[in-house]
């Protein structure tokens, strides 16, 4: 059966969230692995035939764990993981551009293959107060979440990518 892991960092529950609509819906079709990024490693990455990196935006960036992820795995699994299938999600309070384009230049050093244009879903959040809180993401974007892991899942199964 396909491997797909899918790491992520949550502080506020939203990542989190979406992680988790993703693992849902892929595990139909594929064996899921889901990892806080402080709990991912090099071989975590060996072990998957494909990925999806689920992250907030914070401060126009990536998130400094899920950072920190990419930083602790990056050189030990460069040249090993070529060619395989990923996907991105952001949550994000307004944009979430730059961290989508971060964790893409990360994965095109990997030489990842970028299977769907990364989703971003904003939550408005713009005063301390709503960034600090805890997120509920709506039904709607969770369903683009699992479209994201189902079609992932599939397309590992069947071995399309």
């Amino acid at each position: 059966m396909a491997r797909l892991l899918i790491v992520y960092h949550s502080r506020t529950g939203g990542s989190r969230q979406m992680a988790d609509a993703a693992a849902q819906a892929a595990s139909t079709e594929a064996e899921v692995s889901l990892k806080p990024a402080d709990q991912a490693g090099p071989d975590d990455l060996l072990a998957a035939d494909g990925y999806i990196f689920c992250a907030p935006e914070n401060l126009a960036a990536l998130s400094g764990v899920m950072k920190d992820f990419f930083d602790r795995c990056y050189y030990p699994v460069l040249g090993r993981i070529e060619g395989r299938p990923y996907a991105q999600m952001i949550c994000a309070g307004s944009d979430g551009q730059n961290a989508a384009r971060q964790l893409a230049r990360i994965a095109t050093g990997w030489r990842l293959k970028e299977v769907q244009p990364p989703l971003i879903i904003c939550t408005h959040a713009q005063t301390p107060e709503a960034i600090l809180a805890e997120k509920t993401i709506p039904e709607d974007d969770l369903d683009k979440c699992r479209e994201i892991g189902a079609a992932l899942g599939a397309g590992l199964s069947l071995g399309v990518f």
